[in-house]
């Protein structure tokens, strides 16, 4: 990037002295950290001053020193939105007599969700215009909706401040009246009884957001009237209320990243006493589906480390009963399942693809939907309805647009309901290649990298190539088309999606492999996929930019104190970086029902293993690549002061004249901000610093 004459500002070094298992830190810049009180007080005192203070001026430096790029990126912004069809709506869904359509309209940031009475041809019944709602907000989320059995009303949940801490309100919707019934502090989720009354929602803990209690509401009764009806007091678990396809059972499920629980009521006697499914022991987890007189899991029990679906009678419901249904695969990790009248559908995945088999109940057929790329991304809608022969999926590439297919399981006919249109005029698919590579790693495990590139992209040492990876929670992240990456690739880069451990590409053993004692792995294996592109003369250093969020942003710190030499550039969304201080404090949200993921430093053994690579914990006085850190203020999963006190340490230590660039949305949290064009301009503020230090600002 050009030279400035700005400077950045220069941290304030406070020391406090942290002390654990008689290990001393001395971290310079904990007085950046706020409590949610000091955020949102009216008036700021003076430690929330200093912070706003340090951030604003963070701030902006960036502005100062990306001012020269600002026109540039307020192009890719405008070329990104012009492939975007404004006047889109989704494929109409059926449910309980309704067809329900979400579209927007051109110009406008938010959905509007709607529904037509039996047949597409009836009238339009406009149930929510968010762009109404989210007038006079700076962040809007409407999240939750969820239809009585009747019809007649809605709850649904809003949050304004992005820190998924939603409010529950009730419409009727046979008049538009919004009640005044208002329950707080909700994760935005809440099922219907089968009277038409009567919800079941969860509540968070005010501190921890963890999600701690289930609660009944009665419509028209005063909130302070509502029952707990479960209390989750294990601070390592999480719970939530959900309601069986069927529509016969409210679920109480518990969670934690290896143990479940779940308990179940009569939909139609809600005021009943729910009963235990399985309580949970360690290291047994399951989902719960109803079909006819049986709950179907999908389960680890028995050691199924890929997952296995079992079932048992609904009048013996412990693990004892369970019977398999599909036996386990070492090659086949079992990640979903829907159950139909006729056919049970199974979600699969392998050696890192997705397969969609399906099977009828009476095993008269049993097959896969067919696939013929070799980099791609396939998964089943909702599909509410339990009486049907078609179930709907989608599917989609690094280089074929998003299409939604309705396919008829009986006599195997498929009409593809909506294929994405990508606007402007210049976007053919045959222009973009996709292949898949396999790098060695260190410890002779063969990684995934799923590459896509404009044909005429020369493949050499000065191309450009930006690496992405997650590598945690198990979560995969799917080989999927994006129009916004394409202002990129059409500019030279090549995008590689490093499929690493801590991801479940491989099955479950290749998450287990990347957590606790083994996350080095997750790290190690980006890295030696950057090597892997570097020799074989896809990039350089010169030329390699890698990019994560959240705990892929860890996997930035990670990487850049490992190896900064192998990156000319680095972007850090909301980075989970100051990892032994997070996880040492069960007051910050998310920290206990994290233990299984990390480690609880409490314990010496993981202490000293996540220090040795907790990137706040790991700066050095040595040279770093070009980095731009990204967060936002009222983030409840990555608190903004990680990212900040990072920058602030680089800034002390870094031993080179590369940027270093912090920029805090100071009204957004985790997400980033809420209009679908707001989302826009922050991937165009990402490509413009990626593309401003290759010198392509056209």
């Amino acid at each position: 990037m050009k030279s400035s004459a700005a400077k950045p500002p220069i941290a304030e070094k406070i020391p406090t002295q942290l002390e654990k298992h008689n290990d001393v830190r001395i971290d310079n810049y904990f007085w950046m950290r706020l409590s949610d009180d000091q955020k949102l007080a009216p008036v700021k005192d003076e430690q929330t001053q200093k912070v706003v203070d340090y951030l604003e001026a963070e701030n902006d430096y960036y502005n100062q020193i990306t001012d020269y790029i600002k026109d540039f990126q307020e192009h890719l912004f405008q070329e990104m939105k012009g492939r975007i069809k404004e006047d889109d709506a989704s494929v109409p869904y059926k449910s309980n007599g309704y067809f329900y359509i979400t579209r927007f309209e051109i110009g406008k940031q938010y959905p509007i969700y709607s529904r037509k009475k039996e047949t597409l041809a009836a009238d339009e019944e406009i149930l929510f215009d968010v762009n109404e709602l989210a007038k006079g907000f700076d962040y809007f989320k409407l999240g939750g909706l969820s239809i009585s059995p009747n019809n007649k009303l809605a709850v649904f949940a809003t949050d304004t401040v992005s820190r998924r801490q939603y409010f529950l309100r009730f419409k009727n919707l046979e008049t538009g009246e919004i009640y005044k019934d208002i329950i707080d502090n909700t994760t935005g989720g809440a099922v219907w009884a089968n009277d038409n009354k009567t919800i079941f929602y969860t509540k968070k803990d005010p501190t921890t957001l963890r999600s701690s209690k289930i609660f009944r509401h009665v419509l028209g009764t005063s909130t302070a009237e509502d029952v707990e009806v479960y209390h989750e007091q294990d601070e390592t678990f999480g719970t939530y209320v959900t309601k069986s396809k069927s529509k016969k059972y409210i679920l109480i499920g518990s969670y934690s990243t290896l143990s479940t629980e779940a308990q179940f009521l009569d939909a139609n006697n809600p005021t009943g006493k729910f009963t235990m499914l399985q309580e949970r022991q360690p290291n047994l987890e399951f989902n719960v589906a109803h079909y006819k007189n049986h709950f179907y899991l999908l389960t680890n029990k028995d050691n199924a480390t890929n997952f296995k679906l079992m079932k048992t009678s609904v009048d013996k419901t412990t693990k004892e009963n369970w019977v398999d249904v599909i036996p386990h695969r070492e090659d086949t990790l079992l990640e979903d399942f829907s159950i139909f009248k006729d056919y049970l559908v199974l979600e699969e995945r392998t050696n890192g693809l997705n397969k969609i088999r399906i099977k009828r109940w009476d095993e008269t057929e049993d097959y896969y939907l067919p696939f013929d790329e070799e980099t791609y991304s396939a998964g089943v809608h909702g599909n509410p309805e339990f009486d049907t022969n078609c179930i709907r999926y989608s599917y989609n590439s690094f280089t074929t647009p998003s299409s939604v297919i309705d396919f008829n399981m009986s006599d195997k006919s498929k009409e593809i309901k909506k294929e994405q249109e990508v606007l402007g005029g210049t976007f053919k698919k045959e222009n973009y290649k996709s292949k898949r590579v396999w790098a060695t790693a260190r410890d002779g495990k063969k990684v995934a990298i799923s590459l896509v590139y404009h044909k005429d992209t020369k493949l050499d040492k000065n191309t450009p190539l930006l690496q992405y990876a997650y590598g945690s929670y198990g979560y995969t992240i799917p080989d999927s088309f994006s129009t916004t990456r394409l202002s990129l690739l059409d500019r030279g880069f090549v995008y590689a999606l490093a499929h690493i451990r801590g991801s479940e590409y491989l099955g479950r053993d290749w998450y287990d492999d990347g957590k606790m004692l083994h996350k080095k792995n997750t790290f190690y294996d980006f890295i030696d996929c950057s090597k892997f592109l570097i020799e074989n003369k896809y990039t350089s250093a010169k030329h390699l930019y890698a990019m994560g969020g959240s705990a892929g942003g860890l996997l930035m710190g990670a990487i850049v104190n490992m190896n900064p030499e192998l990156y000319h550039g680095i972007i850090a969304a909301v980075p989970f970086v100051d990892v032994i201080s997070t996880m040492l404090d069960d007051s910050i949200p998310l920290t206990t029902g994290e233990y299984d993921e990390w480690g609880n430093p409490n314990e010496k053994e993981y202490y000293d293993y996540i220090k040795s690579y907790s990137p706040y914990d790991q700066v050095e006085a040595k040279a770093y690549p070009n980095m731009l850190v990204t967060t936002g203020y009222h983030d409840s999963q990555v608190q903004y002061w990680e990212p900040a006190k990072w920058v602030a340490k680089l800034r002390e230590l870094k031993t080179d004249e590369n940027v270093l660039l912090l920029h805090t949305n100071m009204e957004a949290g985790h997400g980033g901000a809420s209009g679908r064009f707001e989302s826009l301009k922050e991937t165009a503020k990402d490509y413009a610093f990626l593309l401003a230090l290759e010198n392509k600002l056209r």
